[in-house]
């Protein structure tokens, strides 16, 4: 039975941490394309690249932790 319990504990701190691993690539890839897409696409100044880009990537980052909690 303790074997078992060890086994599933270590599988869900796993499932865990991959969830938290998709969490922050999505993030940051969602800010970096905003970013990129602002400053290099529309030629916004970096400061509204930068606020655009943590607006985005914070959206990106509630819909990835809200799916990876499903």
């Amino acid at each position: 039975m303790r074997g078992s319990q060890v086994l599933a504990s270590g599988t869900r701190r796993a499932a865990a941490m991959k969830a938290w691993r998709t969490i922050a690539l999505h993030t940051a890839v969602a800010a970096g394309f905003m970013f990129l897409l602002q400053r290099y696409g529309l030629s916004a100044t970096l400061e509204s690249s930068l606020l655009w880009a943590i607006v985005f990537g914070g959206c990106a980052a509630g819909l990835a932790y809200s799916q990876a909690n499903r």
